[in-house]
């Protein structure tokens, strides 16, 4: 389901602080000649990711609900604002019975055909504990599908951010671990991998954003939705996305090979010369050298022999 662009009316629901601030966002990406953004929303089911696309829009558009927390299928908001089309492209969770669910990512890819991603939003809950091989598996998923450099475009957003820590830990100690924890197993992503490994210039630190969606997020004087640290998390939020759009990285174009994969049929050519090199040297020249020698090692024929003057007598 792709939704026809319509005049972003969303961004008048903000408190007046806050659609100041948005437009003067958006206002810097247009000095930067950047006139359209497209934003993919990726993460676990049940996380928070269709309420941050309609807390970022500024309107109910995509159905978030406790007891049925998937789109079957991806859904793309497109709003427009003075000349600037922003596209927010909501997906289905990518954990299936424990599994990550290719048949999920297989769709999302063929949904997003010859569509460039500006930015990735990763989502996640910032009320859980620790990182588990579920979250190692959905940022590998990630990564092996839409490429290394699809975290350069990358941000973490952290939803339920309205919460008391446990004991003994402070808001930003616990935000920075459970931070942490998650920006490790995107490293690892980047740092491995035979014959695509990225240059150490070609990384860069996956910023975080805390995000809370609920009612029950705290407000400031200017009405504007407040975190426990004092962060207005939605100009936050979109400050994040596009200091990501101007850090100079490569958007993500998802064509056909990306899709499909590399042919199978040309996988491997790259070593096919070095391959024969090596035959002809080590072993089409060492048994022309080991025939060589034998000859010279046989015994001559007698007749060869006094033909060449070291016989005598008859033949």
């Amino acid at each position: 389901m792709t939704s026809q662009a319509r005049e972003w009316t969303g961004i008048q629901q903000f408190p007046a602080a806050t659609q100041t601030k948005l437009l003067e966002l958006l206002g810097k990406l247009k000095q930067e000649d950047v006139s359209s953004l497209t934003i993919l929303v990726l993460g676990k089911g049940g996380v928070g990711k269709s309420s941050t696309v309609n807390s970022l829009i500024g309107e109910r558009i995509v159905t978030a609900s406790a007891f049925q927390s998937e789109n079957l299928r991806p859904v793309m908001v497109s709003r427009t604002r003075a000349g600037f089309t922003l596209n927010v492209i909501d997906t289905p969770g990518l954990i299936e019975g424990g599994y990550v669910n290719d048949q999920a990512l297989d769709i999302i890819k063929r949904f997003l055909l010859n569509k460039t991603i500006d930015v990735l939003l990763y989502v996640d809950r910032l009320d859980v504990y620790r990182v588990d091989t579920l979250d190692k598996q959905v940022v590998k998923a990630i990564t092996d599908n839409f490429g290394q450099k699809i975290w350069n475009r990358g941000i973490v957003v952290l939803t339920h951010a309205q919460l008391s820590p446990p004991d003994g830990l402070s808001y930003d100690e616990f935000c920075s671990r459970r931070s942490e924890g998650l920006l490790k197993i995107i490293q690892s992503n980047l740092s491995s991998g035979f014959g695509s490994r990225m240059k150490k210039h070609e990384t860069a630190t996956t910023p975080v954003v805390l995000v809370e969606n609920s009612g029950r997020c705290n407000k400031n004087d200017n009405d504007e939705k407040i975190l426990p640290n004092g962060v207005i998390w939605i100009p936050d939020l979109v400050k994040k996305i596009t200091d990501v759009v101007s850090n100079g990285s490569e958007t993500v174009l998802v064509d056909k090979k990306l899709i499909e994969g590399p042919n199978p049929n040309e996988r491997g050519k790259i070593w096919i010369p070095l391959i024969l090199a090596i035959q002809y040297f080590f072993v089409v020249k060492r048994i022309q050298g080991a025939i060589k020698a034998d000859i010279a090692r046989e015994n001559k024929p007698l007749w060869e022999l006094r033909d060449m003057g070291l016989a005598k007598g008859k033949f």
